[in-house]
């Protein structure tokens, strides 16, 4: 009897239930948690956040670009998102004539917003629990292939009867590892223009040296507008088209905040892993991360060195460079939360009390020694895994060699005549964000690594007779720089004048590079990780519901997987280390303080000193400066980029852009004493807009409230 009151003591102990800082919570079972969110201070209902047979804040969001999250502020398609969201779209329509990313862009008047081919978002019509349609027909004594044939099955039909007769497009997503499913129904629109961002120097201030950190000064926004055919519905891009009417967009408050106040993060977190056995959190953090840390550092070396020595290749690679150093900065700060809170031997405490639980329960008997045993040796497949990907086909003419071949394969129905003309626009759009310098030095630097740390039972045959025959790696490199036709514009081009065959390219260095290592990857290291992810799947079902069974007073949020999300908490400082405590907000001030004009990251607007030396505010003031960012508890990933931070009356208040440093851990494991998102103050959005950008008929397009 004293044991048992033990590991019940124990587990009460090791999962409380969810306080209001952790979790990402479904919309439409907001309801379970409106009670605790009253409690921490909110006053609006679950129908006002999500409901379909009204408006409700949820046709007010958007997902953007299919990574990050945008915001609808006006009823004229006004949506704001993050600068780094928008960043591609702003670097697509500058030039060295034009560089919007330097000096920033303002539409004046409608005809003036830049069309983004490519650029989608989709609004959520309604989400669904389908659990008990999908596994219709699925017994517990059938195979795994078997189950996931049948569940294939029945997401198609459950598709089908959800976008029949309409234009809406609808997903199956599976939560807590295939335990429970529900279907997502969007409306996706294609026509999205370009209206405003303030130059990188505030956009992005801070730049690669403050990501991830705290305190923050980064104005990080953009402004786009969706357009739609005269009927309201989606349309390809016309001229004829109008300005979305949405059902709903967010008043904005104007009132600020203060420490402790109510915050709502509304929005499309991609990825946590909450769940994770502890040996999966160990390779993450001893093997993994260090690994991809390294590799990255070595590409954002080379690029820093040739965008300092050249405006054409800063422009080129500014969206490039700042996609690699964002994962980068993010692996070492995780990685170092997941040490600093002890996870693994906190996980592997936890998993010896479910064994011991579950040892004479047969759904669960063994499910955590069964989880460790296929980590252990699926670990090497996975180290080859990350090699694949961050030094082999993050190399800029492999890649670009791969697209070419997956075209032709997709072409092939095509004449020749016009299957050059589709790869020539491949061509186009490679080679005009493209410096062969940077590629050929990095595709050197990587695979040196790539040779010395992958054993050489997990490297191509290919590639050790490349070696034997070219003597080094420098020297395949060198091969393959010197011979492919991928490795300037002329020489493809001119390959493909006369048309395009399906083997034209066999032979070709670069090519033949790819179509080895890949064709080594999917034939012996993929179909190994796929047999080791079949069978966790199975397990992670199974040790998922033991968890929630096991602890049945804790409040189970599923994983994060780029679908609608609500988390809520307050606005909080924190103290990253002993002695030191951070206050939630940054002002003004902070951006003068750091000004300066020797380092990229940190050299502002001129206009921007001008106002702050003349004090001219205007109605942004507050305490005789202009608030920038805060910090709040609110549980977010990414993907929540650009996400509408609300306050207790469901008013903006803020745009989320970041965590803190500290605790990019929360993917994983995360800890309401550290974890904190970074968001835009939304009355430095304002102040941006009408005071460096003159553009106020942007504001008289919103609404403000106190």
């Amino acid at each position: 009897m004293k044991r048992s009151i033990l590991i019940t003591l124990l587990v009460f102990f090791s999962f409380a239930v969810v306080k209001a800082d952790e979790g990402m919570w479904l919309p439409s079972l907001i309801k379970e948690r409106i009670g605790d969110m009253r409690n921490n201070g909110f006053k609006l209902t679950a129908k006002d956040l999500y409901d379909i047979n009204s408006a409700s804040l949820k046709d007010a969001i958007v997902h953007f670009g299919g990574g990050c999250t945008g915001e609808l502020i006006s009823p004229e398609g006004l949506l704001i998102t993050n600068h780094h969201c928008g960043f591609g779209q702003i670097q697509s329509h500058s030039s060295i004539e034009n560089d919007y990313l330097k000096d920033g862009f303002w539409a004046m008047s409608r005809d003036a917003e830049l069309p983004n081919r490519g650029l989608t978002v989709r609004f959520l019509v309604r989400m669904d629990d389908i659990t008990k349609k999908i596994l219709s027909g699925v017994s517990n004594n059938m195979s795994e292939t078997d189950r996931q044939e049948i569940i294939k099955v029945n997401s198609a039909k459950i598709i089908e009867e959800a976008t029949k007769g309409n234009h809406f497009d609808a997903r199956v997503e599976a939560l807590y590892y295939g335990n429970q499913y529900f279907v997502f129904v969007y409306e996706t629109f294609t026509d999205v223009r370009l209206v405003g961002a303030p130059p990188s120097s505030i956009g992005k201030f801070g730049g690669d040296t403050d990501n991830w950190m705290w305190p923050r000064h980064t104005g990080d926004f953009s402004l786009f507008r969706i357009y739609a055919g005269k009927d309201n519905k989606p349309a390809p891009y016309s001229k004829d088209n109008v300005p979305y009417k949405p059902k709903k967009y967010f008043s904005i408050s104007t009132s600020g905040t203060n420490e402790n106040d109510f915050t709502l993060v509304y929005g499309f977190p991609g990825r946590t892993q909450q769940y994770l056995h502890s040996e999966a959190v160990k390779y993450i953090s001893d093997i993994s991360n260090p690994h991809k840390i390294k590799l990255r550092s070595l590409r954002l070396d080379i690029q820093g060195e040739e965008m300092d020595a050249s405006q054409e290749v800063r422009i080129k690679y500014a969206s490039k460079n700042a996609s690699v150093a964002n994962a980068w900065k993010k692996w070492q700060g995780e990685a170092k939360g997941i040490i600093k809170m002890n996870t693994v031997n906190k996980k592997r405490e936890f998993e010896n009390r479910f064994s011991q639980w579950s040892s004479s329960k047969s759904a669960y008997s063994g499910v955590v020694d069964s989880l460790a045993n296929i980590y252990k040796y699926m670990e090497p497949y996975s180290f080859v895994n990350d090699y694949h990907s961050e030094a082999i086909n993050s190399n800029e003419i492999i890649r670009f060699a791969g697209s070419i071949q997956s075209a032709i394969l997709r072409n092939s129905k095509m004449s020749p005549e016009v299957s050059a003309r589709n790869i020539k626009e491949l061509v186009e759009r490679h080679f005009k964000d493209y410096h062969e310098s940077i590629d050929k030095r990095s595709f050197k630097a990587l695979l040196v690594q790539y040779e010395k740390n992958i054993p050489k039972d997990f490297q191509p045959e290919y590639f050790k007779s490349m070696l034997v025959k070219y003597g080094s790696t420098e020297k395949i490199v060198d091969h393959i720089f010197n011979t492919s036709a991928f490795a300037s514009k002329e020489s493809i081009l001119s390959k493909i004048e006369n048309g395009v065959s399906p083997d034209m390219f066999t032979n070709d260095s670069a090519m033949e590079f790819y179509l080895y290592f890949n064709d080594f990857f999917n034939k012996k290291i993929k179909p190994e990780l796929d047999n080791f992810n079949t069978r966790l799947s199975l397990l992670y079902r199974s040790y998922m519901k033991g968890q929630m069974e096991y602890n049945k007073a804790r409040s189970f949020y599923p994983d994060a997987n780029s679908t609608l999300r609500i988390t809520y908490g307050k606005v909080k400082g924190y103290s990253p280390s002993d002695a030191i405590y951070y206050k939630h907000y940054s002002t003004l001030e902070g951006i003068m303080e750091k000004d300066n004009p020797e380092i990229y990251d940190y050299d502002i607007p001129q206009k921007l000193r001008d106002v702050y030396k003349s004090k001219d505010y205007g109605r942004w003031e507050v305490n005789g400066t202009i608030p920038v960012c805060f910090v709040a508890s609110n549980h977010t990933s990414g993907g929540n980029s650009g996400s509408p931070v609300l306050n207790a009356d469901g008013n903006l208040i803020g745009i989320n852009f970041d965590r803190v440093w500290e605790g990019t851990m929360s993917d994983i494991v995360y800890d309401p004493e550290i974890c904190r998102n970074i968001s835009l103050d939304i009355r430095y959005v304002l102040f941006i807009i009408d005071k460096i950008a003159g553009a106020g008929h942007l504001i008289e397009e919103m609404k403000l409230v106190q």
